[in-house]
């Protein structure tokens, strides 16, 4: 999928009720086929994120890709910026409920994230991942 538009949603997705997404300084794209549960949100850094085909999201799922700059004291850390390296979501993922998928994530395709862990890096492909932060507690073959 190549990341050219700021927001694309691809043929058959589904976005249920109070599911929130913004594509405000970067692309967010959307495969086909996707199902996006209640109250998830997602709003796109200058990282973008790509969330592959056959993909489900469930309830109350957040997607931030972007981390506030903080090194200084001397300034409110609202103001020191942003850096965004973006969330990569291959296909066939299943994101269970109130997981945080944090800035840089790349999560491979085939992968189950428990609910309630937080991903913070990479996932590799066929992975169920758990806890905060999200380790591999099994692998699917």
């Amino acid at each position: 999928m190549e990341l050219s538009h700021n927001l694309v949603i691809g043929k058959g997705t589904q976005i249920s009720a109070f599911a929130k997404m913004k594509s405000f300084d970067g692309p967010l794209h959307v495969g086909r086929r996707v199902v996006i549960g209640s109250c998830v949100a997602i709003a796109s850094g200058r990282g973008g994120i790509e969330i592959g085909d056959d993909c489900f999201l469930s309830p109350n799922v957040v997607l931030t890709p972007g981390t506030h700059r903080y090194s200084r004291t001397d300034i409110p850390i609202i103001a020191q910026g942003m850096d965004s390296k973006g969330i990569r979501i291959g296909e066939d993922v299943w994101v269970g409920a109130n997981c945080t998928v944090l800035d840089g994530s790349k999560i491979g395709r085939g992968s189950i994230i428990s609910a309630n862990s937080v991903v913070t890096g990479q996932i590799p492909e066929n992975s169920i991942v758990a806890g905060n932060p999200a380790k591999v507690i099994f692998e699917r073959r």
